[in-house]
């Protein structure tokens, strides 16, 4: 999954990919370096970010994912976790929300998956960290949010599950999380990691966000050993080279096909 943030304030690449013809190129080069699918999304959710509106996040994404759904032959998702704002993607030609709230933040998101059809991640967060048992306690979220989407009438052959690096958890948690994939496994779907130069690569080895692939790479590699089916990267190329070294490593060539 290649990153597309169409966002002025993005923690890694805010305000490159802001103009459609931009983001269009980018989108173009992704595919090339070989990305499933291209995730869009217009609204920061970096620490300490500015909450925008409906309509304003509405007119970043869906122009660009109308665009590229006429130009590309590849998946299109979008990140958030807003009703309106996915009623508008999938509108506009996208098949898949990524919710960094595993639907517990806007009630209507899990029956507007269902009606349509789209596919869905489902991200591990909550507010604050309060945890008793930090494995056993987010297993316990994310299956309260498989509960709220089948409830909603969306199928299991439709969900994915995200551990949440970088929401809701300590350096120690997010180190803890990466490394336990396999137990998210054992909830019984697909699991997709969003580690891509994020603070816990640049907090493990003192380094800006700008010196970060080969620490994210390490991440891919311990996806593909903990039998992950998608990475959601900025950097596709590196990261699908990496996959596949590791792959013919350990003699598996379907670890990230769902």
């Amino acid at each position: 999954m290649g990153i597309l943030n169409v966002t002025p304030d993005s923690f890694s690449d805010g305000g490159k990919w802001s103009d459609i013809d931009d983001a269009l190129r980018q989108a173009e080069r992704m595919i090339g370096d070989g990305a499933d699918i291209i995730d869009v999304g217009g609204e920061s959710t970096r620490p300490g970010y500015a909450p925008i509106g409906e309509n304003e996040e509405i007119d970043r994404v869906a122009p660009v994912i109308e665009a590229l759904c006429e130009r590309f032959d590849v998946p299109i998702s979008v990140d958030t976790y807003k009703r309106a704002v996915a009623g508008a993607a999938l509108k506009a030609g996208a098949v898949f929300v990524n919710d960094i709230w595993g639907l517990k933040r806007d009630p209507g998101m899990g029956a507007l998956i269902a009606a349509t059809g789209a596919s869905c991640c489902l991200m591990h967060n909550r507010d604050g960290m309060n945890y008793i048992d930090f494995i056993p306690d987010m297993l316990n979220d994310l299956s309260g949010s498989v509960g709220i989407a089948r409830l909603a009438g969306i199928r299991d052959d439709k969900i994915i599950l995200d551990p949440g690096v970088g929401f809701a958890k300590t350096q120690e948690m997010n180190l803890e999380a990466i490394n336990r994939l396999d137990a998210l496994r054992g909830l019984g779907f697909p699991v997709m990691l969003g580690a891509s130069r994020k603070s816990v690569i640049g907090n493990a080895l003192g380094l800006p966000v700008t010196q970060r692939v080969e620490g994210t790479l390490a991440t891919t590699v311990i996806a593909v050993l903990r039998g992950c089916s998608f990475v959601r990267v900025h950097d596709v190329l590196e990261s699908k080279r990496a996959i596949a070294m590791t792959e013919a490593i350990i003699g598996r060539s379907d670890s990230f096909r769902p």
